[in-house]
C-alpha cells in the first residue's frame, strides 16, 4: 500500500465523480420517491434499489483504491483543525456510502420489499419481515441520508475554498491529477 501520492490515481478520480455524480442522483431520487404517490413512485423504487447496490459496490472498489494508491498528502501550512476536519469528513462521507445502501437494503428486508436488480436478481433478504425494524430502520435512512446531504455540502464547500481562496492545488488533484503547489 503507497499511504501517500503525488496526486489522486486515474481509477480514484473516475470513481469519485461518477459516484459524486450517483450519490446526488440517489439523494433527489431518494426525495422525489417519498414526495409522490403517482406513478413514477414506483418507477423511482426501482431506480433507487439498484442505484443504491451500485454505490455500496463502488466504494467498497473505492476504499480498494484508496488503499492501494493512497492518497495525496494535505498542504503543509494546513491549519491542524482543518486537516482533521479533511480527514475526518472524508471518513464520514465513506461510512455513510456504505452504510446507506446497507440500512435501505435492511430495511426492504425487514418490510417484507425484495431488492431486485436491473437485470432481475433479487438479493437476499438481510433480515426476516419485522414492522418494528422496518420503521426503525426507515426513520435512521432518513436521517443519514439528510446527513450525508449536509456532509456532501461540507466537502464541496471546503473544495471550493480550496480552489478559489487558497489556490493550493487541493482541488486541482482531484479534477485534473494535477500535484499540489
Amino acid at each position: 500500500m503507497n499511504s501517500r501520492t503525488a496526486t489522486f490515481s486515474v481509477p480514484a478520480r473516475l470513481l469519485h465523480w461518477s459516484m459524486a455524480i450517483m450519490v446526488m442522483s440517489m439523494l433527489f431520487i431518494g426525495i422525489g420517491m417519498v414526495a409522490t404517490v403517482s406513478e413514477r413512485h414506483v418507477w423511482l423504487v426501482q431506480l433507487h434499489k439498484p442505484l443504491g447496490i451500485a454505490i455500496l459496490a463502488l466504494v467498497i472498489v473505492r476504499l480498494l483504491v484508496r488503499w492501494r494508491h493512497g492518497t495525496p498528502a494535505l498542504p503543509a501550512d494546513l491549519p491542524p483543525w482543518q486537516r482533521a476536519a479533511a480527514h475526518l469528513s472524508h471518513w464520514v462521507l465513506y461510512a455513510l456510502m456504505l452504510a446507506m445502501p446497507l440500512i435501505g437494503w435492511t430495511m426492504l428486508s425487514a418490510g417484507g420489499y425484495p431488492v431486485t436488480l436491473y437485470s432481475g436478481i433479487t438479493l437476499p433478504d438481510l433480515v426476516s419481515p419485522s414492522a418494528t425494524l422496518y420503521s426503525a430502520l426507515r426513520f435512521a435512512h432518513t436521517w443519514l441520508a439528510l446527513s450525508l446531504f449536509a456532509v456532501i455540502l461540507i466537502h464541496l464547500t471546503a473544495a471550493l475554498y480550496h480552489g478559489l481562496i487558497r489556490r493550493d492545488g487541493v482541488l486541482a488533484s482531484m479534477t485534473k491529477g494535477q500535484k499540489h503547489p
